[in-house]
């Protein structure tokens, strides 16, 4: 079981500094951000994710001892939805979809030492 919570703890450091750094990236830089991501015109918006994306990392950085599963599958998911559904309409670029394609990723990784780790005993 505590391997199991050692690999949890990875997947969220790991989740942690991506969300951290692609978070501060806008707001350090937005138009180097902007050539990679595609013109934005509410650059405001942009920024404001950004620091709720480095809000959500830091999080998951500092809390090693109570890890957030809620946190980690709730902010992976949301970030997967509109990378999906915006590149998907056209609205944002491609480059969207690598993003997603990593949220996928924490996703499962998470979900799959959830699972391992559950015990029925932990029902009662």
């Amino acid at each position: 079981c505590s391997a199991l919570f050692s690999d949890l703890i990875m997947i969220f450091r790991l989740q942690g500094l991506y969300y951290l750094l692609t978070g501060i990236w806008p707001v350090i830089h937005i138009y180097s951000f902007m050539f990679l991501t595609g013109y934005k015109t509410d650059v405001w918006l942009v920024k404001m994710v950004g620091l709720l994306s480095v809000a959500i990392g830091l999080s998951l950085l500092i809390r090693t001892r109570h890890p957030d599963k809620v946190l980690s599958l709730g902010a992976a998911a949301a970030f997967l939805a509109i990378d999906v559904y915006y590149t998907a309409k056209g609205t944002i670029s491609l480059i969207y979809l690598a993003d997603a394609f990593l949220q996928a990723i924490i996703i499962i990784l998470v979900t799959i030492k959830t699972v391992k780790s559950f015990s029925i005993r932990q029902l009662f």
